[in-house]
């Protein structure tokens, strides 16, 4: 609904009210009206959508994003041949005047690099993986490896924020937050949207993450995502004050409540009821959060599964993907993990290795607890970053040393569960890893497959903003039916 119109229905609701005489009451008659909405606080768990478009095959999702671009070529586009090109300048017939970054536009030579790992298949599907992947090997079967992904960006910063929220530029709800804004939550305790962010063993000097990447937009602000920190109180101001316990902060909350919806009869502000949302779900966080966050109780095998070694206040990736798999048990309906570091310029042989140590074994332990409680079929798991790397060196390629840049004319995810088809690949590149050849899939495409696989159609799922009607995918997007089980 557009502030105008909101405006519109909040004018007759308040005249309406003030053309009571005695007898019921507002919070009375307001139960009577949507018991729902009153026992929510006033928030809906249903989102904006009428219903689904399609029967989904998915209730959630969890996105590992692997921020800085990692290696497609080292670790998911097997090329065997490549070690015949080892050293030998990339033809120009296959870079083609592909724009390049600020970082290799200078140089005056680009020696095509053969992985120095090597690649191994696996299951039953024959699946091939870098060695540097041996336990995501052990559910090969469950993944959907798409190695035709293609962005029109080559810096990170632009980058992110396209495949997050469907442009370079800032400004545009992120994924979470559409999903939160159009099918709301399965759990009033907790947040729809939840992030979390580690660091790798890769780049330690890696770009930064800006709050936009998991932010609302134009959207109503308690649709934005929730960042979870790794040390201290998982979310800031969660604890009451000093001198404050819970009955007297339900009594501000409540009051604050009460001047809240007077401004918002007054003015029709949107964003008013966006902030009573939002003191309410702080409120019931209070209760909710510590004992999602609480790992003590969690037997021993399966935080050694995951790979939590410094126990249940491990910051890492590993508990990250624990917290994640309590959280979608719970209900929460979008749970994105940043992993960085892959930012490999320099040094990527020694880098890489960290990298994939680092998410190996949690993402595999994922995959398969989720199998094992029922959750998998259900719950869309996706791997990847924001764009590839180069097949040609940055800098000085040596014996065992080299770099790769920015590449986004195409690059690698891997997809399980939640109605995907497993034990696949799909697309595919040339013999340099540089472009794509089969079943190109662009940014655009994987958000369109994504919400599809949710029950959503990509173009009505829509927010009108200055005067327009906004989607994540703006006039882009083609279904990925070859990837659908």
């Amino acid at each position: 609904m557009n502030p105008h119109s909101q405006y519109a229905l909040l004018q007759t609701r308040r005249h309406f009210f003030g053309r009571l005489s005695a007898g019921i009451g507002t919070a009375a008659l307001a139960s009577l009206l949507n018991p729902a909405a009153a026992a929510e606080g006033g928030s809906s768990l249903q989102g904006t959508l009428p219903g689904l478009h399609f029967a989904p095959k998915a209730k959630r999702v969890i996105w590992l994003f692997m921020s800085g671009g990692p290696s497609h070529i080292d670790l998911l586009d097997y090329k065997p041949d490549l070690k015949k090109h080892h050293g030998e300048e990339l033809p120009a017939s296959i870079r083609m005047g592909q724009r390049l970054t600020g970082m290799t536009s200078g140089q005056k030579s680009f020696p095509c690099v053969a992985p120095m790992f090597s690649f191994k298949q696996h299951g039953q599907s024959g699946l091939w993986l870098s060695e540097l992947l041996p336990n995501l090997g052990r559910v090969a079967d469950q993944l959907c490896v798409v190695k035709s992904m293609w962005t029109e960006a080559i810096n990170h910063d632009p980058a992110v924020t396209y495949i997050q929220t469907g442009h370079q530029q800032a400004g545009r709800p992120a994924l979470g937050a559409w999903l939160s804004y159009g099918i709301g939550s399965e759990n009033r305790q907790l947040p729809g949207f939840v992030v979390m962010i580690s660091q790798g063993s890769g780049n330690k000097t890696d770009q930064p993450l800006s709050t936009r990447y998991w932010g609302s937009g134009f959207l109503p602000g308690e649709h934005q995502g929730v960042r979870f920190r790794s040390q201290g109180d998982p979310v800031l101001y969660l604890q009451n004050p000093p001198g404050i316990d819970d009955s007297t902060r339900r009594h501000l909350i409540d009051a604050t409540g009460e001047i809240n919806r007077m401004s918002a009869g007054a003015f029709g502000d949107p964003e008013i009821d966006a902030r009573i949302a939002q003191y309410e779900m702080a409120y019931r966080m209070q209760a909710s959060v510590p004992e999602l966050t609480d790992l003590s109780k969690e037997p021993k095998q399966v935080l050694e599964a995951y790979g939590v070694k410094e126990g249940p206040t491990d910051g890492g990736f590993a508990r990250n993907c624990l917290l994640a798999r309590r959280m979608v048990e719970r209900g929460v309906r979008f749970v994105q993990l940043f992993h960085r570091g892959w930012d490999q310029h320099g040094d990527l042989p020694r880098q890489i290795r960290g990298q994939t140590r680092d998410v190996d074994q949690p993402a595999a332990a994922l995959i398969e607890d989720l199998r094992q409680r029922g959750l998998l079929e259900d719950t869309l798991v996706v791997w990847g970053g924001e764009f590839g790397r180069t097949i040609y060196s940055q800098g000085s390629l040596t014996k065992d040393n080299h770099g790769r840049d920015h590449h986004g004319r195409c690059f690698s995810i891997f997809m399980a569960g939640g109605g995907v088809k497993a034990g696949t690949t799909y697309g595919a590149t040339d013999d340099y890893s540089y472009n794509i050849v089969e079943n190109p899939v662009h940014i655009h495409d994987l958000n369109t497959t994504v919400m599809h696989l949710l029950g959503i159609d990509h173009t009505r799922l829509t927010y009108k903003f200055q005067g327009r009607h906004f989607r994540l995918t703006d006039i882009h997007g083609e279904l990925v039916k070859g990837i659908l089980a």
